[in-house]
């Protein structure tokens, strides 16, 4: 038993019921980006090493510390996956998908981030991605947020339960104006900030105000506010995308710093927040990221998306999912060689009828009273029970497990009818 290989640290295994509720959640979601006419996409699992080194940026975490980069047999430096915009703009340049067009994709699947593990962080974790292209105006952050905030109604999740908020990040030139500003603020009190903080403050100063460091906190609240470096277009961008939430009924806070971890956002930032997962309280994330098409050698091309954390969204909405867990309809119970042949059948014949029926055949064999516990113990609404009797008779006995409607047989021709009925 001590040699039996076990999981990687931060993979882990779903069992049933989670991967049940996890399936329910994501159809959940799904539906409701078809009801904005979304399409899905689908990108691989391993990538090119430099795509996230030139989209992410290489003095970000998730380069320098948490990806899984590898060197193949061919000698090609190859990396898992660790989020889903870049793959999105490397297919949409490589198949033409983005040229004169203005397409709206999803995407879902597992992603990878050599992270240290805990609650609502996984190094193999899951992501529903939308990324949308061709649109510069702030109607589509508007809707980008406005489908988030469905997601979280079609879940079931009171109001309270996650917070909106909100930054813009300006263009280029506003960045820079703030950068020499910033670094002038962050050298003077360089002796407090923290070991990524100072390694931080001449490669990616903005990243400084995305500390986790309490101590490091203190110090950036008094910071310079990239807010007002923002120019006239910046402004009445951020204002606009405002004033249609203020429409919509979408409360908000404005966080001045929400920068985000990847390098490419610009304009627009927004972040879904939920003070019920402890210090990893992000559940979708997202923004404007105008220059990333460019950058990866496409035409220019304005572009914005958001990422959901399918574990954390699910920590969240568990309780409203277990209550529609699908419990199996009816269990088949055979007495005898003839009736396995005879139920299994049957089996098939309602499955064609009723395709929504979850319908479990007993296999191997057992006498009635094991074969009626196993129905018992697996929560069915009905048993379906035949022996040498039925089979001759072309019959079936219906027992209901559940309620206290009285046992009958009925002709096996008359079942897919009577369960129309009552199903």
């Amino acid at each position: 038993m001590g040699n039996n290989i076990q999981s990687i640290r931060g993979m882990h295994d779903f069992a049933p019921a989670e991967a049940q509720t996890m399936r329910m959640l994501e159809t959940k979601l799904i539906r409701v980006l078809n009801s904005y006419a979304y399409q899905e996409i689908r990108t691989p699992v391993v990538e090119k090493l430099d795509l996230f080194k030139r989209s992410i940026g290489e003095v970000t975490d998730i380069v320098e510390k948490e990806m899984y980069a590898f060197e193949d047999r061919g000698g090609d430096w190859l990396a898992l996956r660790p989020e889903g915009t870049a793959s999105t703009v490397r297919a949409g340049i490589q198949n033409g998908w983005l040229h004169n067009q203005q397409p709206r994709y999803w995407y879902l699947g597992p992603y990878f981030r050599r992270e240290r593990p805990q609650k609502g962080r996984y190094r193999q974790f899951h992501q529903l991605g939308v990324e949308t292209f061709g649109l510069a105006g702030p109607d589509i952050d508007a809707e980008l947020i406005l489908i988030s905030q469905r997601f979280w109604q079609v879940l079931g999740l009171p109001r309270h339960c996650l917070q909106l908020q909100l930054n813009s990040l300006g263009d280029a030139d506003a960045r820079a104006r703030h950068r020499h500003d910033l670094v002038d603020f962050l050298s003077q009190h360089e002796t407090g900030l923290d070991e990524d903080a100072r390694k931080r403050l001449h490669t990616n100063p903005l990243r400084v105000l995305d500390s986790k460091n309490p101590q490091v906190q203190d110090i950036t609240a008094q910071a310079p506010v990239l807010l007002d470096y923002l120019g006239e277009q910046e402004q009445e961008h951020f204002a606009a995308l405002q004033a249609s939430l203020d429409t919509l009924h979408i409360s908000y806070q404005i966080n001045p710093r929400l920068v985000r971890g990847l390098d490419y956002y610009n304009r627009t930032v927004f972040e879904w927040v939920s003070t019920e997962l402890g210090a990893q309280g992000t559940v979708c994330a997202g923004g404007r990221y105008d220059q990333l098409v460019e950058q990866m050698g496409g035409r220019a091309t304005p572009a914005a998306g958001f990422a959901v954390g399918l574990e954390r969204l699910h920590s969240l909405a568990e309780k409203n999912l277990l209550t529609e867990i699908k419990v199996i309809d009816i269990y088949l119970v055979a007495l005898g060689d003839n009736a396995v042949a005879y139920t299994m059948e049957l089996a098939e014949q309602i499955r064609t009828e009723l395709p929504n029926l979850a319908i479990q055949m007993n296999c191997g064999g057992g006498s009635i009273k094991s074969q009626m516990k196993r129905a018992d113990r697996c929560g069915a609404r009905l048993a379906l029970i035949a022996g040498d009797d039925e089979v001759a008779q072309q019959q079936i006995t219906i027992k209901d497990l559940l309620g206290d409607q009285p046992q009958r047989t009925v002709s096996k021709d008359a079942l897919v009818e009577l369960l129309k009925v009552e199903n």
